[in-house]
């Protein structure tokens, strides 16, 4: 299956970008270089995750006071949602579907695609849902992390009596502030440091968690998952609250199948099983104990809001436990925010966003991009929700939903892979499905008892954006369709101007369209207003595969029309940044002849307004997408085409 790309016109046109590593990660170092290189990128949101996540769990299940049942129940519930979902699930099972090395909803759902032999309406659905309720992910992370580190300033003693939330909410937006200007200037000095600090950080909360546990013995009953489940069924709603909050032990999961590609798949396996895990069970368990021995103090009766996990800390070591939080934190940040310009990369590339701005922010490093349109909107987005929900407890009240729902659609789509790409038998793949679509649809359905309570905020951002990939989506398929449908077939133009034949000049033009079986427009103008053609003209086309790489073999292919026109199709894979130039420089062997000084690239730029009656879309939609086509990037960066060799040929169309 390939998802053709209009390159006549903004609005068609796709992008991608290449990380420049191989495939698995292969060439970058030994497993343990890669294990490590992972836990600062991999590791960084799930790793934060004991800040806020146990205290938020317990906050839930003391609504009828704490007692060392529910607290040993929820640890138990943290402990098996991260064997279960993080270790069963992704680990196991979902990191076996990579498309070609790489992982992520948009890599499986075009992996689903050509299971089933193109795009089918359904799961073409599943992927757009997953990629929408990403972006609302990837506001919530920096929010919730950084304000959960810079909250931990209240528990260092004779300081946090003068921690106000006013010092907290500005503190924490200067940071994130901080953060997304620095965007601009790349990771590639600082990124090296990633891993040891997230390494630092693991230790760390191992570290108290040891420290803690030791003291209260009774806390490892909770190993034992009747513990789990005993809680849930005893605590009727309550537990169904508190299994919204200890989602938020696994939320970062994700990015274990998303970042495959960068490290592979065992590295990140291997940091996971033997780092990550044992360490976050350790912490759990430690911030169990000592709430276990905080309710034995206290009588029986847990008296304010406690946070947990500075708390179990000893005094002395708070202040740098803060400063190795908010690095942490940071790092999960960044991650989470350089996470967001690659799926964006990928959704322009497969055609369900208009081209943006893309910068390379390093020389060497081709995967190191910033996207300033993205960097802006999640800025904003992420500094409204700081100012609006004020505390990491609030946010954590938005946090699942998010999460919970891209997890259910990459299970569902991991089920089709099984079932129609590794042909497995239906019974079997449904044997191993449905469990974990079973395990997805209890913590949303969870996660949604907290809609209002603030829910809805990644619900609305996923809305928005499947409404902009939906309307983009079907604004340019009809767009296309309006194009062919008005541009006569290119053999018949080919056989009128051989009967009348114009002025031709030397040199060759290539004109850039999405259906080489049309005339494009912009050869219909050229010749038109200056009715020449050229000697050699190359009609050609970008498609996108289904697949992160296309072979250099199979980069180009060209057909001959007559002695005057040839047809060439450029694939490049979702992951590629499409490059035409060099393109038309492999196909030199197929007998296509490129001079750069002496070739022209003819683009369509079309300016689409909304008809006066009879349009195609409702009226909200044709504004959207109108709107989107005037913000789309020209497609000369994105192709990397010479400016001085680009013609452009404007026409205005409705919609």
């Amino acid at each position: 299956m390939t998802s053709d790309s209009a390159l006549a016109d903004p609005s068609d046109a796709r992008l991608a970008h290449t990380p420049a590593h191989a495939p698995n990660g292969r060439g970058r170092g030994g497993l343990l270089g890669l294990a490590l290189g992972s836990i600062g990128v991999v590791f960084g949101d799930i790793g934060t995750s004991p800040l806020y996540a146990f205290h938020d769990a317990l906050a839930q299940a003391g609504r009828r006071g704490v007692h060392a049942d529910a607290i040993i129940g929820v640890v138990s519930l943290a402990l098996w949602a991260l064997i279960l979902v993080v270790t069963v699930k992704y680990v196991i099972v979902i990191m076996r579907a990579d498309n070609k090395g790489e992982g992520g909803i948009l890599s499986l759902m075009a992996l689903a695609q050509h299971a089933l032999g193109g795009r089918t309406r359904w799961v073409f659905f599943l992927g757009v849902c997953g990629a929408a309720l990403f972006y609302g992910d990837a506001l919530i992370t920096p929010s919730i992390s950084v304000l959960s580190a810079i909250e931990g300033l209240r528990s260092i003693p004779h300081i946090g009596e003068h921690v106000t939330l006013a010092v907290v909410l500005i503190t924490s937006l200067v940071i994130l502030l901080a953060l997304f200007v620095g965007q601009s200037r790349g990771t590639a000095k600082v990124a090296g440091l990633f891993g040891p600090i997230c390494l630092v950080w693991l230790l760390c909360i191992a570290a108290l968690g040891v420290l803690n546990f030791v003291h209260e013995p009774r806390v490892f009953m909770a190993l034992d998952p009747w513990m789990g489940a005993r809680f849930l069924l005893t605590h009727g709603m309550i537990g169904f609250f508190v299994l919204g909050s200890v989602f938020l032990t696994v939320t970062g999961a994700e990015a274990l199948y998303a970042d495959m590609g960068h490290f592979g798949r065992w590295p990140i396996q291997a940091a996971w099983l033997f780092l990550v895990l044992p360490c976050l069970a350790i912490n759990y368990l430690g911030q169990g104990a000592f709430a276990l021995a905080t309710l034995a103090a206290s009588h029986g009766h847990i008296v304010g809001d406690h946070n947990w996990f500075y708390e179990m800390a000893p005094a002395v070591v708070r202040a740098p436990l803060v400063i190795i939080a908010t690095l942490a934190t940071i790092i999960a940040s960044q991650a989470v925010i350089t996470g967001s310009y690659s799926m964006t990369s990928q959704a322009i590339q497969l055609g369900l966003l208009p081209r943006l701005e893309v910068r390379q922010t390093s020389a060497t490093h081709a995967g190191q991009i910033y996207m300033p349109q993205v960097n802006v909107m999640l800025a904003i987005g992420v500094i409204l929700l700081v100012a609006i929900f004020k505390t990491s407890g609030s946010l954590a009240m938005a946090y699942g939903i998010a999460v919970s729902g891209t997890m259910a659609v990459t299970t569902s789509l991991a089920f089709i892979v099984m079932w129609k790409l590794w042909k497995w038998p239906l019974i079997g793949a449904m044997a191993v499905a449905c469990p974990l679509i079973a395990l997805d649809l209890v913590f949303l359905s969870a996660n949604l008892m907290r809609i209002f309570e603030g829910g809805f905020v990644p619900v609305l951002l996923g809305a928005g954006m499947f409404a902009m990939m939906y309307t983009w989506v079907r604004g340019t398929n009809l767009l296309t369709l309006k194009t062919s449908r008005e541009s006569p077939p290119l053999k018949d133009f080919v056989r009128l101007i051989s009967e009348r034949p114009p002025t031709r000049v030397k040199g060759t033009a290539v004109f850039l369209t999405s259906d080489i079986e049309r005339t494009p427009a912009a050869l219909l103008h050229n010749l038109k207003h200056n009715q020449v053609l050229h000697e050699q003209n190359i009609i050609m086309t970008v498609r996108t595969a289904d697949m992160p790489r296309v072979a250099p073999s199979e980069r180009l292919k060209v057909e001959t029309v007559n002695d005057s026109f040839k047809t060439a199709v450029a694939t490049f894979g979702f992951m590629e940044s499409p490059n035409v130039p060099e393109a038309l420089r492999q196909g030199r062997s197929a007998g296509l002849s490129y001079i750069h000084m002496t070739t022209s690239f003819f683009l369509g730029r079309r300016t689409v307004v909304a008809a006066a009656r009879h349009s195609l879309m409702p009226n909200w939609q044709d504004k959207l997408f109108i709107l989107m086509m005037k913000n789309a990037a020209a497609p000369t960066d994105f192709f990397h085409i010479p400016a001085g060799r680009v013609v452009e040929m404007g026409s205005q169309i409705t919609v």
